[in-house]
């Protein structure tokens, strides 16, 4: 494909560590490595002329989509959908729905994504997983047994919960617990400095940088998601790449990076289900076993040249569009 121009709207700070950012600055340092110019924006405000916009989330990124469309007619949208826009916004919010009607390509992060949209625009769906890569080997600590919490303190993230299934735990279990993210949410961050001032298998680290995430995860025995609603996230794709167990809740975002059939599922909220399963994979050799298995057997879908080649595949579509 020849090279054209792509505006890439994100709803936050190219700069910034949130999930879409990181999206953002990874993708268009692919598009770039394609030959491609790419302006990275993040507000309506800012867009630009260009071949092709690549907006990430439906409702957020929903005004930029619709100024590019009235003030460029005809050139080519892809929208990719994040995670709150799929599982919150759809199919109520009116943005989204006009961003998702109106899009030329929409790409999904799991597998299950296409099944939470409209039978009449799924021809149009791609998926393209999160990819991650392993700086470090998984070299979990000895003296406890570490589970960690990548997410910054927002309700949807429901970021105590492993803490609250901590203070569950029996005294016999060597299980402590690690936090890592920003405040969203005050009261979150209120609750966590709290928390851990009371529990003593609980600990708060703040916000760490790429590097500091993942030594914590790498020294972990597991990684806990607890969101109510995920897009794909980036912790479950970076747990499966260093082959660290997972234990999350059962929603279509987890499922659908984990699969179907992944045991180590529970339901959203409910801090005994996750108490349990933490005791399990604890004491029971076998099933921890069966984790690691079904964490590593995803691996495949989350290599940097998989993303790279289905970004590629998608603008190819295109093409026909871009004259």
């Amino acid at each position: 494909m020849k090279p054209v121009r792509i505006l890439l709207v994100t709803p936050v700070p190219p700069d910034s560590n949130h999930g879409n950012a990181r999206t953002a600055v990874r993708w268009s340092a692919v598009l770039r490595g394609q030959g491609h110019d790419v302006v990275l924006r993040h507000s309506a405000e800012e867009i630009v002329e260009a071949d092709v916009l690549v907006a990430l989330h439906a409702r957020k990124s929903g005004a930029a989509l619709a100024a590019f469309q009235q003030r460029w007619p005809g050139h080519p949208v892809v929208l990719v959908l994040t995670g709150t826009d799929l599982y919150a916004d759809l199919p109520d919010d009116p943005t989204a729905r006009r961003s998702v009607a109106s899009a030329d390509r929409i790409v999904v992060l799991q597998e299950r994504g296409a099944e939470r949209l409209p039978a009449t625009v799924r021809a149009r769906v791609r998926v393209i997983p999160q990819p991650a890569v392993a700086h470090i080997a998984w070299q979990p600590a000895n003296d406890t047994f570490g589970i960690c919490v990548l997410a910054h303190l927002r309700a949807v993230k429901d970021p105590l919960l492993a803490a609250r299934a901590a203070a569950l735990l029996p005294a016999t279990s060597r299980i402590r617990v690690s936090l890592a993210g920003a405040v969203i949410d005050t009261a979150l961050g209120v609750a966590a400095t709290e928390e851990a001032g009371r529990n003593p298998r609980f600990r708060w680290l703040g916000e760490l940088d790429a590097a500091g995430a993942e030594q914590l995860l790498a020294h972990s025995r597991a990684l806990v998601v607890s969101s109510s609603m995920e897009g794909g996230a980036n912790a479950v794709a970076e747990a499966i790449v260093h082959g660290v167990p997972v234990l999350a809740t059962a929603v279509d975002g987890n499922l659908g990076l984990l699969g179907a059939d992944y045991p180590g599922v529970f339901p959203v909220g409910d801090a005994a289900a996750l108490a349990g399963l933490m005791v399990r994979a604890e004491t029971d050799r076998a099933w921890f076993g069966a984790l690691q298995e079904a964490v590593v057997a995803r691996q495949p879908f989350h290599r940097p040249e998989l993303e790279a080649e289905r970004i590629r595949q998608l603008l190819a579509e295109l093409e026909i569009s871009l004259g």
